[in-house]
């Protein structure tokens, strides 16, 4: 069936603008718009009713009627005013119901809602009633329609257009900075914002402060008289004082920090620190100062916390930062002994657990946040320093994951081997601190 006979059996039993029209032959024409196709399609028509006429067919009268009510085509209705002919007004579009032509108007509001923020590129989303698709499928199954597309891509395409030319801002299909949601039919438009990625480093130079915000266990945030009505186990966190000042400068709604893994609230995060990003969620400012928002969160970490090399980033180094966990780290650890170790044994310790793995099943302390397995870790160096008679210093370089607290004391048969298992004496970390994190 060649196009305009087909157009002209769409027409007999459905009403359909331009665009709708036009959008059912949307392969054929390169470079056109939907609108084009279907005014050419009814033009032709048209014409070709206006050539039945002037033949003197009978039928021409019925097509030209079919234009100009179910086609909404000037030029059918005129050419039927011109003959004396009564027409019935033009009908309603039966798959958009009009609303293609609100594509400007959409637009307009979209672009009002987007002067709110900082951004280089967008994207279109649209939603579609579940009965308009269903329109529109059964539409195209009913004519077999092998060259169209759909609605929801046409809507798409055409107010992302409108918008650019308003904002003078890009389309972006992969990663683009905000969404904008349309649903042509309610007008409602709404605005999803991505987030905000900043990476760096951070270094804890302060014992008892938590990398992210902790909960008080009673009250659940909530505040409670064991929190002092905080709401926290802990006032301060790395991520509190990191998020504060992203949040002010961003004006974001939340931000959440990741880290490449995380150590104790007791242990220091030392040397060249550990590498994180910083998701700040919905943010008003994408192009802010890095040195100034470093400066700020360095001042009121008051020498607590301190980060440097903040860069923007994406949602890409998050996933390789939580691949990272395993990476290589060096701990250093104060052991106090039970009883007096001697050199003899501090060197058999050395030989030990250097190049070696150790079977850790999940320490007691954490089986509420980890599933209880057996993890195997590998020990690259040891170094064992003597401080007291019944003291050493522990630096160990090791694979990420190790507990380095339950390398010491064994867990009560948990970590295997560990310092007190090959001394066959208690040993006790008394303080840790993370020297060092590979990326």
């Amino acid at each position: 069936m060649e196009i305009l006979e087909k157009a002209q059996k769409l027409l007999e039993q459905y009403a359909l603008c331009d665009n709708c029209l036009g959008r059912q032959f949307a392969l054929l024409g390169h470079g056109l718009e939907n609108q084009t196709r279907g005014e050419a399609i009814k033009l032709l028509l048209t014409m070709k009713a206006h050539e039945m006429t002037l033949a003197n067919e009978r039928s021409s009268l019925v097509l030209l009627k079919t234009l100009a009510t179910n086609g909404a085509f000037p030029a059918a209705l005129e050419i039927l005013q011109t003959q004396k002919r009564r027409v019935a007004k033009p009908r309603q579009c039966y798959l958009c119901e009009g609303k293609t032509r609100s594509t400007k108007e959409l637009a307009n509001k979209a672009a009002t809602l987007l002067a709110e923020y900082e951004y280089c590129t967008f994207l279109v989303g649209i939603k579609l009633p579940a009965s308009v698709e269903e329109r529109e499928d059964e539409l195209r199954a009913k004519f077999d329609f092998n060259c169209s597309e759909s609605m929801r891509n046409e809507f798409s395409r055409n107010v992302g257009k409108a918008i650019s030319e308003l904002t003078e801002k890009e389309a972006d299909f992969k990663r683009p900075d905000i969404a904008v949601i349309v649903n042509p039919f309610t007008e409602h438009i709404s605005l999803q914002v991505n987030p905000l990625h900043i990476a760096g480093r951070y270094k804890k130079l302060e014992r008892g402060i938590p990398q992210s915000r902790w909960l008080c266990r009673s009250c659940h945030g909530k505040g409670c008289e064991r929190c002092n009505w905080t709401g926290k186990m802990y006032p301060e966190s790395v991520e509190e004082f990191i998020a504060a000042a992203s949040l002010e400068m961003t004006k974001g709604e939340d931000a959440i920090l990741h880290g490449a893994g995380r150590e104790d609230v007791d242990a220091r995060m030392l040397g060249s620190g550990r590498p994180f990003v910083i998701e700040v969620k919905s943010p008003k400012k994408r192009f802010i100062d890095l040195k100034a928002l470093q400066e700020t969160i360095n001042e009121r970490a008051s020498a607590k916390v301190e980060v440097h090399g903040l860069r923007f980033a994406d949602k890409e180094l998050v996933r390789r930062l939580k691949r990272a966990e395993t990476s290589q780290k060096t701990y250093c650890v104060i052991v106090d002994f039970g009883r007096t170790v001697s050199d003899d044994e501090l060197k058999k310790l050395e030989n030990m657990l250097e190049e070696s793995v150790v079977y850790q099943q999940t320490p007691q302390r954490v089986l509420h946040r980890r599933a209880d397995r057996v993890r195997e870790k590998y020990i690259y160096e040891a170094k064992v320093k003597r401080l007291t008679p019944n003291r050493v210093r522990l630096k160990v370089r090791c694979q990420g994951g190790l507990y380095v607290k339950e390398l010491v004391t064994g867990d009560e048969g948990r970590t295997k081997p560990s310092i007190a298992e090959i001394l066959g004496t208690k040993a006790t970390p008394s303080e840790l601190d993370v020297l060092e994190v590979r990326e």
